[in-house]
């Protein structure tokens, strides 16, 4: 078994509830309301900027050239992705810039940048490669499987065949690569902080969509609400 099949025994029904929650469910059905998905598209854009800094700060700690290569060239796809699809999307949406620059980004997605942030800046490369993946990996998974259930009129078609796609599929898999050879190489210790990463990483991609999917944002006191 490779490192990163043991990685996906040990986190397996967290990624199968990710699979099967409403939000994949309905964007797979193409039942899943504008507004929710527009307000995740806002939070991911969000995210994307927080994950692209995050793949910077690891890329800096590489060992070797082809690995600050790799984290580097994804960190500028995460940022051409952001620019491509979302802008597709809030385009639709009457989403301006002045609008996005006006959202805060969500408890859940802050949270979740700042863990990777963290991770990248105080752990060594391989956990920070570890914490990274989930993003790689379950989107791909996600999308594909969304790809084979849905139909070309699914009115969220564009984020299924970025997903789906050849191009972050060979990415994904490059990640993968180079998480297997970090595992192999890392201590037992190293390996127990690769998992941990990973795992808080994979609960962390079910909380973004839950969140999503059920509108939350920052809770307030109550009389913080009432002034609010």
């Amino acid at each position: 078994m490779s490192f990163t099949q043991d990685l996906a025994r040990q986190t397996a029904t967290l990624r199968h509830q990710i699979h099967t929650m409403p939000f994949n469910r309905e964007l797979a059905e193409g039942t899943l309301d504008q507004a929710r998905f527009r307000d995740y598209i806002i939070q991911d854009a969000h995210y994307l900027e927080g994950f692209a800094r995050a793949l910077a700060l690891s890329a800096a700690k590489a060992p070797d050239a082809p690995s600050v290569a790799q984290l580097a060239g994804s960190a500028a796809g995460a940022i051409a992705v952001e620019r491509e699809l979302h802008g597709h999307y809030m385009g639709l949406f009457g989403v301006s810039a002045a609008d996005f620059a006006t959202i805060e980004p969500s408890a859940a997605c802050d949270h979740y940048v700042s863990h990777l942030l963290r991770v990248a800046a105080t752990g060594d490369f391989s956990e920070a490669v570890a914490a990274l993946l989930p993003c790689f990996w379950i989107y791909r998974d996600v999308g594909k499987e969304i790809a084979q259930e849905s139909g070309a009129q699914n009115p969220y078609a564009a984020w299924i065949a970025t997903y789906a796609g050849e191009a972050f599929d060979q990415g994904v898999n490059r990640m993968l690569d180079l998480t297997d050879r970090l595992g192999v190489a890392a201590t037992d210790e190293g390996r127990a902080r690769m998992h941990r990463a990973f795992a808080r990483s994979c609960w962390h991609e079910w909380r973004f969509w839950d969140s999503a999917y059920h509108g939350e944002s920052w809770l307030q006191p109550a009389a913080l609400a009432d002034v609010a």
